[in-house]
This record gives C-alpha cells, sequence and structure tokens, in this order.
C-alpha cells in the first residue's frame, strides 16, 4: 500500500523537477546541434546502451544498428492527434515538456544525432554502474523493437532509463529516480514529524492556557471569599 504523504511529495518533487530542468529543456530543439556533431556509429554494437549525459540528468538510448537509436521521449502530440506524419518529426522541447506534464511518451526510433542532438555518448556505462550482468544484444535490441510505441511517462516512476535498463539487463530500474525517491522519504519524514511536533506544541500550548485560566479562576474565587 502506498504511502499518502510519500505520494504527495512524490508528486510535488516530479512538478519541481520539471521546473528545474525547464530551462534546460528550452535551451534548444533536439537535434539543432547535430550539424556540428557527428558520431561514428560503427563503434556501436546493436543492443548497446547508449548515454547522454546532461547537467541534472541523464538520457539513455538502445542502438538497434544502420544508424537507429530506441529510447523514451515525452510527447504532448500523442495525446492530440494518431497523425504518424507529425508524431514521427523531431520531438521539440515544448512537445517535450508538455508531454512530461500530460506524462505521455513514446518509445521512438530516431538517428543518433537526433537522440544525442550534440552531446557526448557513453556506451553501456551502465554494466559497469550498476556491476549487473547485461543480456545478449541481439535479445536486448529485440526486447527494445518489442515496445516501440506509445506508453505513459513519469520522471520519477517511468522514464527512459526505467526502459533501458529492462532491455539491458530484465529488469527496469532507475538509480536516477531511486536517489531522488530516498530524498523524497526523508523529505515526508521531515514533513510528518514537523506535523506531530506542531500537534505537541499546539497542545501543549493549549494545556498551559486552560492551566493558567484554572488557577486564575481558584485565585479570584479565593478573592472573592
Amino acid at each position: 500500500m502506498k504511502n499518502p504523504m510519500l505520494e504527495a511529495v512524490s508528486l510535488v518533487l516530479e512538478k519541481l523537477l520539471l521546473i528545474s530542468n525547464f530551462k534546460l529543456f528550452s535551451s534548444g530543439t533536439p537535434g539543432e546541434n547535430k550539424a556540428m556533431t557527428t558520431y561514428s556509429v560503427n563503434s556501436f554494437l546493436r543492443g548497446d546502451v547508449l548515454e547522454v549525459p546532461r547537467t541534472n540528468f541523464t538520457h539513455y538510448g538502445i542502438y538497434l544498428g544502420d544508424n537507429r537509436v530506441a529510447h523514451m521521449m515525452p510527447d504532448i502530440l500523442l495525446a492530440l492527434t494518431d497523425d504518424k506524419g507529425l508524431t514521427q518529426k523531431v520531438v521539440s522541447n515544448k512537445r517535450l515538456v508538455l508531454g512530461v506534464i500530460v506524462k505521455v511518451a513514446s518509445i521512438r526510433v530516431d538517428t543518433v544525432e537526433d537522440f544525442a542532438y550534440g552531446a557526448d555518448i557513453l556506451v553501456n556505462h551502465l554494466d559497469k554502474s550498476l556491476k549487473k550482468k547485461a543480456l545478449l544484444n541481439e535479445e536486448v535490441a529485440q526486447r527494445a523493437e518489442k515496445l516501440l510505441g506509445t506508453t505513459s511517462y513519469s520522471l520519477l516512476w517511468n522514464n527512459c532509463e526505467h526502459f533501458v535498463t529492462y532491455c539491458r539487463f530484465g529488469t527496469a530500474i532507475s538509480p536516477q529516480s531511486d536517489k531522488v525517491r530516498r530524498v523524497t522519504r526523508r523529505w515526508a519524514r521531515s514533513i510528518r514529524n514537523d506535523l506531530i511536533l506542531g500537534r505537541i506544541v499546539e497542545f501543549t500550548i493549549y494545556t498551559a492556557i486552560i492551566s493558567s485560566t484554572g488557577e486564575l479562576q481558584s485565585c479570584l474565587l479565593n478573592l472573592s471569599l
């Protein structure tokens, strides 16, 4: 059973994460820098996890071969139209941010250039950081291909890292989200403790007032006698 307090704090924190990354998302349309950056796709193997570090988060995808990357991208257009001619275009930052807000995304295929949009790419870095045994590369790629299409999205509960770890290791996990949830739990406990402390202080003050009132009434009664 989920903790209502944790859910509420998680929701607030998810919105704060979105706001904190809004400037980063809005710094330019994905793909703007692709003309300035070329990638040696010959060094990538089908089934490799491609990792693009950002300032506040990391984006992940699965290399499918032939300069194609499967990755999860939030996209508001998916909630507005079934026109694949529109939705298959490179996701703009406005589409991405609004997609995060309405929690809709797709696992889609883009070129390496459109996936990375100018950033450096790490390959299979999760294998070392998670210290997990990866599935065979072909199985990883096939898992990614089976998941292509529209899906729900959450910065904390279902993001691009969950997608690639499921494909690569067989289990959907997100160390990035885990860190955020640990902070969320500490915040929730802190809020709960503050509420409890507030109740105790409130009760103490109320008791003191009642006690003082009783003593005052007793003094007035003695004076009247």
